[in-house]
């Protein structure tokens, strides 16, 4: 389960918005960055507007298909709070990006100093450097540090 500081990380940088919009790469979202909705098909521009509750069923179960990508993937022991970054930065790229980054590789490797720094390196969407993935980076990196 994931804890709540990395659940309301989640839902503070994804934001809550009830209506279809795009993303800042142009993918059609719902609710809490929902691609998907309640019914698994992908989010179009008409898709219907949804209820707060909607929103936040949609949220716990994208949440734990990346909290089950978190524990197939790291191979050693991680507190709750890390575990919680790791959920928010796999819900934010894609469990691929997460099994592809050095970041993991550090953290299986148990070189953990380098965490924080791997953190920072996910900070593009598109090409540019977004200020909110900044934000959204160093605060992941902040709750991973929190279990050390």
């Amino acid at each position: 389960m994931i804890c709540k500081k990395a659940l309301l990380l989640i839902k503070h940088f994804e934001g809550l918005e009830l209506v279809p919009y795009q993303d800042s790469v142009g993918i059609w979202t719902i609710g809490y960055g929902a691609t998907y909705g309640l019914d698994r098909k992908r989010v179009t521009k008409d898709h219907p507007v949804l209820s707060e509750e909607q929103a936040d069923s949609l949220l716990l179960r994208d949440i734990d298909r990346f909290e089950h990508a978190v524990n197939r993937l790291v191979t050693v022991p991680i507190g709750n709070d890390q575990r919680g970054a790791l959920i928010s930065f796999a819900f934010n790229l894609g469990a691929g990006a997460l099994q592809s980054a050095t970041l993991l590789r550090r953290i299986n490797n148990f070189e953990w100093e380098d965490v924080p720094n791997q953190f920072g390196r996910w900070v593009y969407a598109g090409g540019r450097k977004l200020p909110g993935l900044i934000r959204r980076r160093a605060a992941e990196a902040e709750l991973w540090g929190q279990d050390i």
